[in-house]
């Protein structure tokens, strides 16, 4: 959908085109408040805080509105003794999803598939002591933490992590209009940025992106109409 539609669609909701309601609202505000609206549907989808309670993959619906974000990374690991830690962790990360990785030792140089565990900072040193679940080349598996924008896979100097990729959800691509001031930088728009997804997640964007703006102007019908709305189509 063309970021002119987009405009379009928020005035009709939000100003009432015919009698020009509310006329002071500016393109960048309208921006600002889609590319907010996305991120809150995101965020709210991939936890599952909606109507139906649905996660990222717990149905195909699901499954095709966010498989867009869905990306991976391949990480540079630092060794720091009873972990190896990311130095390149993804600037746009919004949600984890995976590691895959393989592993080398010294008595096996041949890189060996690992099964990795996402675990708790807390829970570090039982998870290191605990037998069933320490990090264990001979049975192929592991766990990892994230903290400090960083991954860590713990190896306990048993082997090497070689081929660490991340899966993760990333944030959504900014929409931008050429012309307007771009909200984030201050800096001049000069091309357009239309919206990644696909046209009927983009409509349930614009009622987010309506909701935000009629909260801002305390325009509480179209607030409650918006809410409601985004909510009935997740």
């Amino acid at each position: 959908m063309q970021n002119s539609a987009i405009l379009i669609k928020v005035k009709q909701r939000l100003n009432k085109l015919a009698s020009n309601d509310y006329d002071n609202i500016q393109d960048w505000q309208i921006v600002e408040a889609f590319n907010k609206g996305q991120v809150d549907w995101c965020r709210r989808n991939l936890h599952g805080i909606n109507t139906k309670q649905e996660g990222d993959e717990q149905s195909t619906r699901r499954i095709d509105d966010l498989q867009i974000l869905l990306t991976t990374s391949s990480l540079v690991m630092t060794n720091k003794q009873t972990y190896y830690e990311s130095t390149n962790f993804p600037t746009d990360y919004l949600q984890f999803k995976r590691v895959s990785s393989n592993a080398i030792s010294e008595c096996c140089p041949t890189p060996k598939r690992m099964v990795v565990y996402l675990g708790e900072q807390a829970n570090v040193d039982q998870l290191l002591r605990d037998k069933n679940k320490q990090p264990s080349f001979e049975w192929g598996e592991t766990f990892a933490t994230i903290s400090s924008n960083a991954l860590q896979v713990y190896t306990n100097d048993e082997f090497t992590p070689v081929g660490v990729v991340l899966h993760y959800y990333r944030q959504p691509i900014h929409i931008e209009i050429a012309g307007t001031i771009d909200p984030y930088t201050g800096l001049p728009v000069t091309v357009d940025v239309n919206s990644e997804f696909k046209d009927d997640l983009v409509e349930l964007f614009i009622d987010e992106s309506v909701k935000i703006l009629a909260g801002d102007i305390e325009s509480m019908n179209q607030y409650q109409r918006m809410s409601q709305s985004t909510e009935n189509n997740n």
